[in-house]
């Protein structure tokens, strides 16, 4: 065997294997059914319904084309080498370095081969224990987190907002949509430590602060999840304000307690105390199937009581003072320009987890 010869079939090799984890077969499916329902005219009586399916199929059709192309090429080069002419050897070889770069660049895609990863997200940040200190460290996250999304292209929907007394945020949760939204966000889950100079201390001490992200992701039509109503508490309260004719003054706010877990979620950010609840499930769902992946559970029944980032799940530090460095610890990558970090420049340490997800597998 030649040397193209052994490079097209490595290539083959890996490509069968990388074919098989995406599940392009099953993709493909699934492309050909949808492409059926979209040509019966029946469909399109309900338009929702009909933009969904258009926009499945668009998605699927973008995460095989290219693989299939990919493997067409490999049988068509097959081909040509097994004729064995000697003249053809430089062509054969440029075409091989330009399919394997190819591949190189397609498997990124096994990056976000997890059930949730096409999903979108939602991103919850809360501040540690420490008063202003937390509340502030918080609010440089949300900022950090919203100019890493305006840079990136995706779409965000602020659900709810809680701002502290002096600077900063309490609480923040946002909706998070765009290309592997959830896929490429889970790195972010976990406490995120700081360490700086406080502008709130007299004696310009130093102070480490803390802060909870979850990223958690929404669940499609598709693989929704049922709750027992049997296992929910759903409490109705006062939403609270900051007085003067925006105060709500009926029981909109809605908390939620999933009984087996002990995982709560409140929503008062809407007037309204159905879409509150709504809110409220979708955020409850969504932490449930966290919890799930988490303890690797087959079924919500199978859950055992706690919430995913528990507080002594701590993913990153931020150290401001007396040198400046971001480091991840569980990846160990890092980045000594702390303030460019905290500006959006996240990516960095978004690759290294998934890179490092794909090297367990």
């Amino acid at each position: 065997m030649n040397e193209n010869a052994k490079r097209l079939e490595t290539l083959a090799t890996n490509l069968a294997d990388a074919w098989e984890k995406l599940k392009i077969d099953a993709k493909l499916d699934r492309l050909s059914a949808l492409e059926k329902e979209i040509s019966n005219p029946e469909l399109w009586k309900n338009p929702e319904n009909a933009k969904n399916k258009n926009m499945e199929l668009s998605r699927l059709d973008t995460e095989t084309h290219d693989w299939e192309v990919l493997k067409t090429q490999c049988e068509d080069l097959k081909g040509i080498i097994d004729l064995n002419e000697p003249d053809l050897d430089e062509e054969i070889k440029s075409q091989l370095s330009a399919m394997e770069e190819n591949f190189n660049n397609l498997k990124k895609a096994l990056r976000f081969n997890g059930e949730f990863d096409g999903n979108n997200a939602i991103l919850r940040i809360t501040a540690g224990v420490g008063g202003t200190e937390a509340m502030d460290w918080a609010g440089m996250l949300e900022r950090m987190y919203l100019r890493f999304f305006e840079k990136n292209n995706f779409s965000t929907k602020l659900i709810e907002r809680q701002v502290g007394e002096e600077a900063g945020i309490k609480t923040a949760v946002y909706e998070i949509s765009g290309t592997n939204a959830y896929g490429n966000l889970k790195s972010e889950h976990g406490v995120h430590r700081l360490v700086r100079l406080s502008p709130f201390n007299a004696d310009n001490l130093r102070q480490t602060s803390f802060s909870l992200v979850e990223i958690l992701p929404v669940m499609n039509a598709d693989n929704n999840i049922e709750i027992d109503e049997k296992d929910l508490r759903i409490d109705v309260y006062h939403a609270s304000g900051h007085g003067g004719q925006g105060v709500n003054t009926t029981d909109s706010a809605v908390r939620i307690t999933h009984l087996p877990t002990g995982i709560v979620v409140a929503i008062q950010n809407e007037r309204s105390q159905h879409a509150n609840k709504d809110t409220a499930m979708e955020i409850l769902k969504a932490k449930l199937v966290s919890l799930k992946l988490e303890q690797q559970a087959e079924t919500l029944g199978e859950l055992r009581a706690g919430e995913s980032a528990k507080w002594g799940q701590q993913i990153r530090n931020y150290v401001l003072q007396p040198y400046k460095l971001v480091k991840d610890t569980r990846t160990k990558y890092e980045e000594t320009d702390a303030d460019a970090v905290l500006d959006g420049k996240i990516q960095g340490f978004i690759d290294a987890y998934l890179d490092y997800l794909l090297s367990l597998c």
